[in-house]
Parts: C-alpha cells; sequence; structure tokens
C-alpha cells in the first residue's frame, strides 16, 4: 500500500497526465456529441492541450539546443536558469543574429552555412512542438 510506505502522491496526476485526460474527454466524449462550429471548436481544442502537452515535454531540452547552437555561431555566453529569462536572453542573441545576416555577414561560408543549420534545426524543434506531422518532409 502507497501509504504505509511513506510515499505521498502529490506529484500525481502529472500534468502529462492531466493534458491526456483533457484530450481524450475532447476528442471521446466533446467532439462527437457536437456540431458544426462547436464541433470544430472543440476539436482545436484537444489539438491546443496536446501542442501544450508537447511544449511541456520537449520545450525545455529544445530551448538548451537553441542556446548551444547560439554560442557555436557567438561564442559561450552563460545560460540563465530562469525560464523567463532563457527566453528573452534567446530572443536577444536571435535578433543580434539576425541583425548579422542583414548586415550580408551570413553571405559567406563558413558562417552561412552554420546559420543556415542553426535555423533549420530551430524551425524543426519548434514544429516538433507545433505540428510534429511537417518535420518529416524537412529531414
Amino acid at each position: 500500500m502507497l501509504w504505509a510506505t511513506g510515499a505521498t502522491v502529490q506529484d500525481r496526476p502529472t500534468s502529462q497526465e492531466l493534458l491526456e485526460a483533457v484530450r481524450l474527454f475532447l476528442e471521446n466524449d466533446v467532439v462527437p456529441s457536437l456540431e458544426g462550429t462547436k464541433k470544430f471548436h472543440a476539436r482545436v481544442a484537444a489539438n491546443v492541450v496536446t501542442i501544450v502537452a508537447r511544449q511541456i515535454a520537449l520545450e525545455a531540452g529544445h530551448l538548451e539546443l537553441e542556446w548551444r547552437r547560439l554560442d557555436a555561431l557567438f561564442g559561450v555566453e552563460p545560460m540563465p536558469t530562469e525560464p523567463s529569462a532563457i527566453t528573452d536572453a534567446l530572443r536577444r542573441r536571435t535578433e543580434s543574429l539576425c541583425a548579422r545576416i542583414r548586415r550580408g555577414e551570413a553571405d559567406e561560408e563558413p558562417f552561412r552555412t552554420a546559420v543556415l543549420d542553426h535555423v533549420r534545426q530551430t524551425v524543426v524543434e519548434k514544429l516538433a512542438i507545433d505540428n510534429p506531422k511537417l518535420v518529416k518532409p524537412l529531414l
């Protein structure tokens, strides 16, 4: 018995399990009972839940990979520890990359290939969250 071992169930259900339960409820119970626009909106809601679940599962790893690729382009910079600080810093670093591209710095090798590889991989990682069906044609 779980209680006899001193373990608790405070960590259950996980956010992933909760999202999966909502998705299944929407897909199996709500969508079949609706028509027209409401049915469409229920399908959209189920899809949003699926995207959020993938984002929770994949985003931290993708952000770190993107950070490391930018390190390779610009030089190593310590990655912040807070999630919002990471996204802010990535935005800043990406804006810097865009400025370099606009100045023509990515027109010549080997920087050009490194930038193209970085952009391609970043798009693949974002699609893996938003619409993984689109990732296979890119690979």
